[in-house]
């Protein structure tokens, strides 16, 4: 593969090349660097590379800057950050591949195996728009999830989703209009983010949307009733945070 390594510090450039270079063939990677926005989007144009790893913040701007100026990205992207936990729950809201530094052996492994499966993708430019919305002052009515499972990449309003359903190592995604879409992540993936825009644990296996509650029926242990009519069940432990919740909505 072509990669790409656009970081305005020499040393982490040096030490990812490395990295890149150790954990496969030496033959394998052509690979080439760039220091900035503007030499990052001059080394894209010449280099045209299959993967480019780019840093969010760099002296002369951001990867979103670099990205908000190539219309067409015909490659796959790497972030790699060292934010704080809130830049990376956009991260995973959007489906983006990100490597927190300092860097980890197999998390780097696991990115360019991901890339490599992945090299014809063509949501790039969606899932960047997804990405940066994130970090806008939009109407939470407005924000978006990007969803992936084997068959599609779903682009889904938060608005249009009911709950999230755990099962094992997978979440099931319930929405409004089309049918559940089972991902192969664990619900604690979504959590830290989904809270920050009205969804509540309820049950060690659920997350829902406060907006689309109807009836908290107290019977049977307690159960929430959705104005989609799909029933979610509130655990005992849960059961006064959940009325708490909704009587100071």
């Amino acid at each position: 593969m072509k990669i790409l390594l656009v970081d305005n510090e020499k040393g982490v450039r040096q030490l990812l090349k490395e990295m890149i270079l150790n954990c496969s063939a030496p033959d394998e990677h052509c690979i080439e660097e760039a220091e900035g926005v503007e030499s990052g989007i001059k080394k894209i144009n010449s280099f045209k590379p299959d993967v480019v790893f780019l840093d969010v913040e760099m002296t002369d701007g951001t990867g979103f800057d670099l990205m908000k100026r190539i219309p067409q990205p015909s490659f796959q992207l790497i972030f790699t950050t060292a934010h704080n936990q809130y830049a990376v729950q956009a991260f995973k809201c959007s489906a983006i591949d990100y490597l927190l530094k300092p860097f980890d052996v197999t998390e780097l492994e696991n990115s360019l195996a991901k890339a490599a499966v992945n090299i014809e993708n063509k949501n790039l430019g969606k899932q960047l728009s997804v990405l940066i919305e994130q970090f806008s002052n939009k109407e939470n009515t407005d924000k978006q999830i990007v969803l992936k499972d084997n068959e599609a990449t779903y682009f889904v309003k938060l608005n249009d989703l009911l709950y999230c359903e755990a099962e094992n190592c997978y979440t099931r995604f319930f929405l409004q209009h089309i049918s559940p879409v089972l991902i192969s992540k664990t619900l604690s993936t979504f959590e830290d983010f989904l809270k920050g825009y009205g969804f509540i644990r309820t049950h060690h296996s659920y997350l829902v949307n406060i907006d689309k509650i109807k009836v908290f029926d107290k019977s049977d242990g307690g159960n929430l009733i959705l104005t989609s009519g799909h029933v979610v069940p509130v655990s005992q432990r849960k059961k006064d945070f959940v009325l708490q919740v909704l009587e100071n909505r």
